[in-house]
């Protein structure tokens, strides 16, 4: 053999023990084999000397004793001096929750198995009776433009959502609660989108607020009296968190409780003077207990020698005296019931902090821990919801509004928009469903309520922008014909509350995924801190046989596109789980030389750290796309619709990547690792217009893939009150167009033949006088003309919009109405 097969049988076999991840002893005796054989068959000495020295290294590393005093042991050293301190508050964040698939995602060779095997469990017969009627029935009741013009939920439905213990969604039945599943909570919100001011009214009791906190951590004296009361809507709760100057970085608190003495209900006790000042609370204008955050201190030294205590949480019946509240801001979008919240003085006793005096200063571990199951849940929803809602209209109002003698579905511009909606409606459904069974399985999964609350609510916005461009006037003009505006305007909302969203993309995302996720980052910190040399030395040599793992994972999957990567799946989708994996190999090896080139410096580069939470969201949301595919039984009809969702996160994936890799400050670590995960490039494509066409052809007709997306959304025939006899559900409307739609097309395609004819008087252009003058002269038959008038009846109600008197609008019309009179002055003194 020559010396150039020599070296490239030693670089494959190097490359093959790392790529399989080999333990030491097994790549020393593999090595030490090839030496042997280098020996007896000629090779050349250069190559018989470096294989050599890797069988003898690895097999001296293989030593666990000889490696931990020679080897480990200096550098654990190096590493206790330079190992940042970690605050309590960033402590606590990470140890929040726990790691689900994002952790395989981060290990850069993720087990599809797994993935697979989740549960795909139907909803509870009770609870889905519950969606299919007193959800069905509270959509029925509300109509977001009255409710925008009274700005407030009409007192029925307030005693409906009552009644029917919407608020107890999370609270067991056995203190009068519904208890749902996440999986039914994220349903019922879901179809709520259809109202912004009831979903908020609704979903955030259900979220991060009192009932949650009490069921966690509540004594059983505060379990027993609260959460009845709170089940069948006697207390309407909110939570005041947010302040002036503590909005995303909560940890902030300027609220303080000082202990004290004072008197309650005619005793002197023990409790807290409390000072604050909250804004941006959702229920609060209305709310009959607040939960409070604040910054507890006990400077007299009354329960212990401890003078700052800490972040804690406590529950304030709204009688209190010194407690402003009532007061309202006025958010854009819908008007929920949203409002500050102030305090002055404001005496309770220590038994009104949630858990009792000994959860005193655990209010951040409270916080975190219960949010990031919330934010999986709640403002996801919306997302998942608010998608559904406007692909139904927007796909079938592209079918039925013609311009240009065709429908505006079969315009390419028009179609981009359309399939973009349609794209990030099946992604944000599938995360939702797939996230929220794993929180009934027992996960409380972190850093996948960070991806979606970001990119859940970023697809909302988008959503509304392209379904605005798409009705374009209709969506302009206000009005209870318009179904646009309110979710249009509303969506900031979402994007800004629970963390604003350039906090979460920037720091939170990767900086819980980098440590929380990592399987060695953490252990080596752990075992650093406890003065662990062992521990510390089994994480520091799986931590370097992982890097070298995944820098070989990602050059052979890079250069042969993971063309034979194994994957347990077969068929069409086969092809996404193999570049998935190539995917994740890339981003493991970009953490660790991130990481290593940068330390500490990476908490404050949040552009990097951001690009680096974008490549590890899409992963996770094209990976719950391929769940959600199978899990709903792998439908090839629908495998445009999948195409179009995964090619449209891979093409986002690569460019984050390549982002990343061009800045990078590290330059020669950055230009190794374009090297190694992109030798050719981006590869990825964004859709094609073919597939973007074919998505498009699927919702904007009446197919069953239109139907699975759409799952879940009110779809009856009337809602509300802003006509005499209710408004007609534009959806119901749309469905009832799309059945007849393929009729009226050969119909309208009568009607140009005959046009192109010359067979009608060319002043007859209304699309009505010409079907009646089509049924005069033959082209159509009197049930064509009949059903050909019935649809457009129906085609011109979703077209049209509102219009008012000019009285609607209050003093603008008095300033009119005196320029008028002013104007029939000036004319009768000109006619005399």
């Amino acid at each position: 053999m020559t010396t150039t097969i020599w070296s490239l049988l030693l670089v494959g076999a190097l490359v093959a023990l790392t790529y399989k991840r080999s333990s030491l002893k097994v790549a020393a005796g593999v090595m030490a084999a090839f030496t042997v054989a280098a020996l007896l068959f000629g090779a050349a000495t250069a190559v018989t000397v470096i294989s050599l020295i890797f069988a003898i290294g690895l097999g001296v590393l293989s030593l666990d004793g000889f490696r931990t005093n020679t080897v480990t042991k200096p550098i654990f050293n190096f590493y206790k001096k330079i190992l940042p301190q970690m605050s309590e508050t960033e402590r606590t964040a990470l140890e929040a929750g726990t790691v689900w698939w994002d952790g395989e995602l981060f290990s850069g060779k993720p087990n599809w198995q797994m993935l697979l095997n989740h549960p795909n469990p139907t909803i509870p017969q009770r609870e889905q009776d519950f969606l299919d009627n007193q959800v069905k029935t509270l959509c029925s009741m509300v109509d977001e433009w009255e409710i925008s013009q009274n700005g407030d939920l009409a007192k029925e439905i307030w005693e409906y959502i009552k009644k029917e213990r919407f608020f107890s969604m999370i609270i067991p039945e056995s203190y009068g609660g519904l208890g749902f599943s996440a999986q039914t909570q994220s349903a019922v919100l879901q179809a709520l989108t259809v109202s912004g001011a009831t979903f908020s009214t609704v979903g955030v009791p259900n979220s991060l607020g009192p009932g949650e906190l009490l069921l966690k951590y509540g004594t059983k004296e505060q379990k027993d009296h609260y959460l009845p009361r709170l089940a069948d809507g006697r207390e309407i709760p909110c939570f005041g968190l947010t302040g002036p100057r503590a909005g995303s970085d909560a940890t902030s608190l300027p609220d303080v409780g000082v202990v004290c003495k004072g008197t309650w209900e005619g005793k002197e006790v023990l409790g807290l003077k409390l000072n604050f000042e909250k804004r941006y609370i959702t229920l609060a204008p209305v709310a009959t207990v607040v939960g409070l955050a604040f910054r507890m201190f006990d400077p007299e030294g009354l329960l212990g020698d401890k003078k700052d205590v800490g972040i804690t949480v406590a529950l304030l019946p709204r009688h209190l005296e010194g407690m402003d509240i009532g007061n309202r801001h006025k958010p854009i979008g819908s008007p929920f019931m949203n409002g500050p919240i102030f305090g002055k003085d404001v005496f309770i006793p220590l038994d009104f902090i949630i858990g009792g005096a000994e959860m005193a200063g655990q209010g951040w571990r409270m916080l975190v821990e219960c949010l990031s199951v919330g934010r999986c849940i709640t403002l996801p929803s919306s997302g998942a919801g608010g998608g559904k809602y406007s692909i139904a209209a927007t796909g079938a109002y592209a079918r039925i509004r013609r311009q240009f003698n065709v429908p505006i579905a079969k315009l390419e511009g028009v179609q981009e928009r359309i399939a973009r909606i349609a794209g990030n409606t099946y992604t944000a459904g599938a995360a939702a469903r797939v996230t929220a069974i794993a929180i009934d399985e027992g996960h409380k999964p972190s850093v996948p309520s960070a991806i979606l609350k970001y990119n859940l609510t970023e697809i909302a916005r988008q959503v509304a922008v392209d379904t605005m461009d798409v009705h374009g006037g209709k969506a302009i003009i206000r009005g209870p014909k318009n179904y646009v505006e309110s979710g249009y305007s509303s969506v900031p909302v979402a994007i800004t509350v629970e963390g604003a969203n350039i906090l979460t993309r920037s720091m939170i995302t990767f900086g819980q995924g980098a440590i929380r996720c990592h399987p060695f980052v953490l252990p080596e910190m752990e075992t650093a801190k406890a003065d662990d040399l062992k521990g510390f030395d089994k994480a520091l040599f799986g931590h370097f046989g992982f890097i070298f793992s995944n820098m070989s994972r990602a050059m052979v999957l890079n250069l042969t596109n993971a063309a034979f990567t194994g994957v347990p799946v077969s068929g069409p989708t086969k092809q996404y789980y193999k570049q998935l994996n190539k995917y994740a190999a890339s981003f493991a090896i970009c953490v660790d030389i991130a990481m290593s080139t940068l330390g500490g410096e990476l908490k404050f580069r949040e552009l990097i750290s951001a690009r680096l939470a974008d490549m590890v969201s899409k992963m996770y949301l094209a990976s719950m796309v391929l769940k959600h595919w199978a899990d709903q039984g792998s439908n090839k009809e629908d495998l445009p619709l999948v195409q179009y969702s995964i090619e449209k996160l891979f093409y986002e994936f690569e460019e984050a990547h390549d982002g990343f890799l061009k800045n990078l400050p590290a330059r020669p670590a950055a230009w190794l690792l374009r090297a190694l995960t992109m030798p050719f490039g981006r590869r990825a494509e964004a859709p094609s217009d073919k597939l973007t066409a074919k998505v498009v052809d699927l919702v904007s007709y009446h197919t069953d893939t239109r139907e699975r997306l759409i799952q879940g959304i009110y779809r009856e025939e009337t809602y509300g009150t802003s006509y005499d006899n209710g408004m007609r559900n534009p959806l119901a409307v749309y469905d009832s167009l799309l059945d007849r739609a393929e009729k009226a097309e050969g119909i309208y395609k009568k009607i140009g033949e005959a046009l192109k004819a010359g067979k009608y008087d060319e002043a007859t252009l209304s699309i009505e006088g010409r079907i009646t003058d089509g049924i005069e002269m033959g082209v159509l038959t009197a049930d064509e003309g009949e059903f050909m008038l019935a649809y457009e009846k129906d085609v011109l109600e979703m077209v049209h919009v509102d219009h008012f008197p000019l009285e609607h609008f209050g003093k603008v019309a008095e300033n009119h109405d005196k320029g008028k009179k002013a104007s029939k002055k000036k004319s009768d003194e000109a006619t005399a």
